[in-house]
Formats: structure tokens, sequence, C-alpha cells
């Protein structure tokens, strides 16, 4: 696995990523699933640029408590800023496989695109089943790359680039999987539900407006992807656009769960 860049130039493309009407929309599927309450601590593994722990801080309020967990320092600037005037939220540096929390912590957790990145799974689920209080609920959502669909007229040329661009993650086809592993860690599932991403259109403000560019900056020097091939994928991709053939739909899964 390659991974990303989350230095100061990856977080502040990943910021402008969560921003995108299309990232908005999710983040309120997520807090309409999730339903934090007033007053409950909450864990968000994977916080990121600090949107949705932003969001959970306001609903649990004052008396409550939200926590964001990520390994980037980077991200964790980001959500500093983001939540400043927010006193009683923490954040804090760390890895999903070693939650600086003691047992049954908090009364939710949530996780958006950040499981397919973490290599041993069961064991991020176990440190979440640790810190959760028994009958906490959890929110899971991770992408299955075969549920893009993007229109291309290379067909071949964009299947290497596909190909390239699954060596970021460590799991591709996490959500297939995620569900038996969520019972083994000692939780049970209480929901599946799908998100998907929709751009019939190539807007800038478009989640794949900016996608596409993340993708053709990684894909070179993976599966024999070369620079021209890259740039030429992105031409191909404007000329849908200019043509008005341009589509783009991509599945999000989402996974609720509560400790046993």
């Amino acid at each position: 696995m390659a991974m990303l860049r989350f230095d100061d130039e990856g977080a502040k493309l990943t910021e402008r990523l969560y921003a995108s009407p299309d990232v908005v929309a999710q983040r309120d599927t997520v807090l309409a699933r999730l339903a934090p309450r007033p007053g409950e601590r909450v864990l968000d593994v994977g916080s990121g640029p600090g949107y949705l722990l932003e969001s959970i801080a306001r609903a649990v309020g004052a008396s409550g408590a939200a926590h964001g967990l990520d390994p980037s320092g980077a991200m964790n600037e980001l959500a500093t800023a983001r939540t400043r005037e927010l006193p009683w939220v923490r954040l804090d540096e760390g890895e999903a496989t070693a939650l600086p929390y003691p047992n049954d912590a908090f009364d939710a957790a949530v996780s958006t695109q950040v499981y397919e990145y973490v290599p041993d799974v069961p064991a991020a689920l176990a440190e979440l089943r640790r810190v959760l209080r028994p009958g906490g609920r959890v929110l899971i959502l991770d992408t299955d790359a075969d549920s893009l669909v993007w229109h291309t007229a290379d067909r071949a040329r964009h299947r290497r680039i596909l190909e390239a661009w699954d060596k970021h993650l460590a799991h591709p086809r996490l959500p297939r999987i995620l569900p038996a592993l969520l019972r083994r860690a000692g939780f049970r599932v209480t929901g599946h539900h799908v998100h998907p991403i929709l751009n019939p259109e190539l807007t800038p403000d478009s989640f794949s407006a900016t996608q596409m560019h993340i993708i053709a900056d990684f894909v070179p020097g993976h599966r024999g992807v070369t620079e021209a091939d890259a740039e030429a994928w992105l031409a191909d991709l404007r000329e849908r656009a200019d043509r008005g053939e341009y589509f783009y739909c991509l599945n999000r899964y989402l996974f609720t769960a509560e400790s046993e």
C-alpha cells in the first residue's frame, strides 16, 4: 500500500474536498444516523479537518464531550482551528489500532473513510469495542472501490488508472466484510445503508472534480501508469464534460452497530 500524503498540502486539499456539497450531504446523513445527543461522550476516529467533529460537538453540547483522533498533525491543526470556540472538544494524535482512551470511555463512536486505510481492521475494531461502554453506538462508513461508475472513452486505460488508485488503500473493498468483522469484534449490527455520491455533471465544487486530480497525482508509478497516462485520462474526463457526457457515481456504505 502506498499512502496518500496528509502533510500540510494534503490536509488542505482534503479540507477542500470535505467542504464540497457532496461530502456535506454525506456528513448530514452520518449525523442523522449517529444522532449524537446532549451530554454524550462521542469519539470520531480519523477526525481529519474536523468538520464532522465540530457538528458532533455542537450536538452534544458543553455537558458532553467530543474527542477527535487522527494520525496527522496537519489534520489536527485544521480541526483545532475549526473547533477552537468549543472547549469540550479534545483532539489527539494517534492510530485506530491503539486508541489512547480508557475502557468504556464513550457512549458513541464514528469513523468515516478510515478503516479502509488500516491494515489490521480486526485490531482496530477490538480497540473501538474496548473504549465504548456496553450498549454504546458505532457508525462506520467506507467505500467499495468496485462501486465506482465513471464514464470514459478509453476503458482499458481507465481500468489501469483505477487499479493503480487501489494501491493507496489497505482494503479497497472493505464494506463486503465489515459487518462480519464487526460481529466478531463484539458488536451487534443494527443497520446497513448506502450513500451515493452522484455527479451527472463536472462542476468545480463537485466531489469528482477534486478527486480526479488527487487520483491523477497519485497513480503515476503504480501498475505501470505514467504521467502521460494520467494526463490523458484527465483530458478524457474533461472531454466527456465538454460533450455533455459526464457521469460519475460512487457508493459509500454505512453500518451502524451496538457494543454487546
